[in-house]
């Protein structure tokens, strides 16, 4: 029987001498041979011959290919290879590389070190176990999975909302109607199902008054606004309030011919406001 692992063949070949060393031994002077006590049979001794002979060849077999018993007997993992392509290293039939009883593994005529980089061994070459210090380190590690890009964040949404100054207040005054509490209901409402950034409160007057006039009542309608936001469950600090009088009529010059200061109002309903901006995301 033909083994390719060199030291298996070397054992079995020296353990067949077995029955040629007793042959040798029986032939020895006497004087070479193992004597016993004056009763011993033949037979007992040539038995006790045979069985040192035995011994000593072993003995002679681990010292011969330099193993000791730690080194004969060590626990290597097998390197089993795909057994695909060209293969550089000595491999058994169950595609196990042979190593020596260093646990070094046999290299074939057609090793190199592209070979040992490039013959599989599951998931990495075979030369990641062979020849670890010749196959590049990248190759016999697992590659890192990329972490899952991060979803992206929702874009905030701007709503501007215009309301009535009028439906809100009454004229020239800063309190809150009942009507104008129910609008700003539905307000706190939506902010309140956002992920609220802020809200934008922006009061405006029409042009009756004086500028300075109409720039604080501006202001305490802005005020009105956030407080009732406010104690509708809406964070303050998400709440910012601005007033600017009547430096942004909506009306333009479409009022200047009116005549008469109750149709004069009316025209001018739509200067006096308040703009609400909500911003935030779902």
């Amino acid at each position: 029987m033909r083994f390719q692992c060199g030291k298996l063949k070397l054992l079995i070949e020296l353990d067949s001498y077995g029955s040629s060393g007793m042959e040798m031994a029986s032939r020895l002077p006497s004087s070479s041979r193992f004597s016993g006590n004056s009763g011993d049979s033949p037979y007992k001794e040539e038995t006790m011959i045979k069985q040192s002979k035995k011994q000593m060849l072993m003995l002679a077999a681990i010292t011969s290919i330099g193993l000791s018993a730690p080194g004969a007997f060590a626990q290597v993992k097998d390197v089993v290879v795909d057994g695909k392509g060209e293969i550089p290293y000595v491999i058994d039939a169950r595609n196990v590389v042979a190593r020596s009883g260093a646990g070094l593994c046999w290299r074939t005529g057609y090793w190199s070190p592209a070979a040992a980089s490039t013959a599989m061994a599951g998931e990495f070459p075979a030369g990641c176990a062979c020849d670890s210090d010749i196959v590049a380190k990248d190759k016999c590690v697992a590659p890192v999975a990329a972490a899952p890009a991060p979803k992206a964040a929702p874009k905030p949404t701007a709503d501007k909302i215009k309301l009535s100054a009028d439906a809100l207040f009454d004229f020239d005054k800063a309190v809150l109607k009942p009507e104008g509490k129910t609008k700003l209901n539905e307000l706190a409402t939506k902010a309140k199902s956002l992920k609220l950034e802020v809200i934008l409160a922006v009061g405006h007057t029409d042009r009756i008054g004086s500028d300075a006039y109409n720039q604080r009542l501006s202001e305490r309608r802005a005020a009105a606004v956030k407080t009732y936001l406010v104690s509708q469950g809406v964070d303050a600090n998400r709440i910012y309030t601005e007033g600017k009088g009547e430096t942004q009529p909506v009306t333009g010059k479409q009022c200047d011919s009116v005549r008469g200061r109750a149709a004069q109002i009316s025209c001018l309903q739509p200067d006096r406001r308040v703009e609400v901006e909500v911003i935030g995301s779902k």
